[in-house]
């Protein structure tokens, strides 16, 4: 199964972007990173069984790459938090704060979060796209929920 360029880009542009931004932190290689995984999609002979097979594929190559470009020195020097929260738009200050304590996450939890949540994957498809075992994706949810609930926990008290 192949699809279009046109019909991937209308489809999964705002999926891979948020994928990528949130291992970025930061919209311009974010940017990168969806564009990056379009022309790896143009350029690969790959044959995908189903529409599952292809979103994971696109998600697994925006993922590695976003994690390639935030290894890189010029990006580990390059943003801080504060400045890349500054460019999101939030429609209330809980949704704030949410993603705020989410971003503190180590990236490990982080992106398992982010797929979960954000993407509506299930737990077999991140342990695809992410290469690990489903035990390591629930683990992964269930420290990351914890931390959470405590970082709320204590701003209540």
């Amino acid at each position: 199964m192949r699809q279009s360029l046109e019909e991937l880009i209308e489809c999964y542009q705002k999926s891979l972007y948020a994928a990528a931004f949130h291992i970025c932190k930061n919209a311009e290689d974010a940017n990168d990173v969806v564009q990056d995984t379009f022309v790896q999609y143009y350029t690969t002979k790959k044959q995908f069984h189903d529409e599952e097979h292809l979103k994971a594929w696109l998600l697994r190559v925006a993922i590695n790459r976003a994690k390639d470009i935030s290894r890189s020195f010029w990006r580990k020097n390059k943003i801080a938090l504060d400045d890349y929260i500054n460019e999101i738009p939030f429609e209330s200050r809980e949704e704030y704060e949410l993603f705020e304590t989410v971003m503190k996450l180590p990236e490990k939890y982080r992106n398992v979060i982010h797929l979960y949540y954000y993407e509506d994957l299930s737990i077999k498809e991140i342990a695809e796209i992410l290469r690990i075992t489903e035990g390591n994706v629930k683990m992964r949810l269930s420290r990351g929920r914890s931390f959470l609930r405590d970082v709320f926990k204590e701003e209540g008290s």
